[in-house]
């Protein structure tokens, strides 16, 4: 079973039609759910995340939900954080003030200070070496839909699966141990975004059958 975590923020319908239909030949079942008990019995957990960082953190607190996706993390469940889900990941972010993260990856969510248009809005490439898995089958310099006016200013560099050039190269895609977090919004990336949600869901069956 496949856990979408539901705290109330942007429009997760989306999501969940996206993972559901990336579901189809998995037979997985997706469920949307804001239960504490549902989201660390799942298989494999998605965090999106739409808007500013301060309201997604502080929504998660307000359903007591924090506690519980730095559980699914240490019992080693895959999870995929999406958009300001994978800003949500990082130590802290200035959006807007400053306001602590989860913590998992070291690094601070920072507004573009670039000569282009911020937000970002539209479609921009996936930079990467095509050895993580979430990537299998994605070529180098695929395009994904992006929407953000920050950016995860990631620490460690072996934490970055894929980076994006928007006048200064970001990381797009980071991974580490069993978590995951895209920039980007897969369910707006047409096949290339279907492809990464299956491959997230192939990464969490291998989780459950070894």
């Amino acid at each position: 079973m496949i856990a979408i975590v539901n705290y109330e923020v942007g429009n997760i319908r989306s999501v969940e039609k996206a993972v559901a239909r990336a579901a189809e030949s998995t037979g997985q079942e997706v469920v949307v759910t804001s239960d504490r008990d549902t989201i660390l019995r799942a298989d494999g957990v998605l965090l999106p995340g739409v808007g500013a960082f301060g309201a997604c953190i502080t929504n998660l607190q307000r359903f007591h939900l924090q506690d519980v996706v730095m559980r699914v993390i240490e019992a080693g469940t895959p999870l995929l954080g999406i958009c300001v889900g994978m800003q949500m990941l990082f130590e802290e972010s200035e959006e807007m003030g400053r306001w602590p993260g989860l913590g998992v990856f070291r690094g601070k969510v920072r507004r573009f200070e670039v000569d282009l248009r911020v937000p970002q809005i539209g479609w921009n490439q996936l930079h990467h070496d095509g050895t993580n898995p979430l990537l299998q089958g994605i070529p180098d310099g695929a395009y994904a839909y992006f929407v953000h006016s920050y950016y995860c200013d990631a620490e460690d560099p072996a934490d970055v699966v894929a980076w994006t050039d928007y006048g200064i190269l970001y990381p797009s895609v980071v991974n580490r141990g069993n978590v995951w977090g895209v920039q980007f919004h897969p369910e707006k990336s047409h096949r290339i975004g279907l492809r990464i949600l299956r491959n997230f869901l192939d990464i969490v069956a291998a989780h459950s059958n070894p």
